[in-house]
Order: C-alpha cells, then sequence, then structure tokens
C-alpha cells in the first residue's frame, strides 16, 4: 500500500468516526511525530558528537597507571 493510499484511507475513517474518537488519533499521530522527530533530533546530536575531533588529545595521552601501581587485585 502506497504512503498516498494509506493516507486517504486513514482520513475516509477519520471522517466517519466521532469528535472524540477523531481527536484521539489527532493526539496519537501528534505524539507518534514526537517521537518521529526526537529520534531524528537522538542520531543528529550522536553523530555531531562521533564526529568531533574535541576529545582526539585523549587518544594520545600517555598512561598514568599501569598495573604495578595496583595495591590489591581482585579476582
Amino acid at each position: 500500500m502506497t504512503r498516498e493510499t494509506l493516507i486517504q484511507r486513514t482520513l475516509t475513517v477519520l471522517a466517519k468516526l466521532p469528535q472524540d474518537k477523531a481527536s484521539e488519533i489527532a493526539d496519537f499521530a501528534d505524539y507518534i511525530l514526537k517521537k518521529y522527530d526526537d529520534s531524528i533530533l537522538q542520531k543528529g546530536i550522536e553523530t555531531l558528537i562521533s564526529d568531533s575531533k574535541t576529545f582526539d588529545f585523549l587518544k594520545n595521552e600517555e598512561d598514568l597507571y599501569s598495573l604495578a601501581d595496583l595495591k590489591e587485585r581482585y579476582k
């Protein structure tokens, strides 16, 4: 089923529903859209952070401690 067919079918069903039920569906559609927008925003932020060079200096940081510095080892 194409997107346009799905939209037309949904609009036909909405036209047959009483006001309170149509309002529920509108609220649900708003919720789904907000969830979708949040997902896109989250992925964009993750991409920005992963492509960032902000913490590249940590890759070349020397090791301050070694296993010899441990006082106790837990198994």
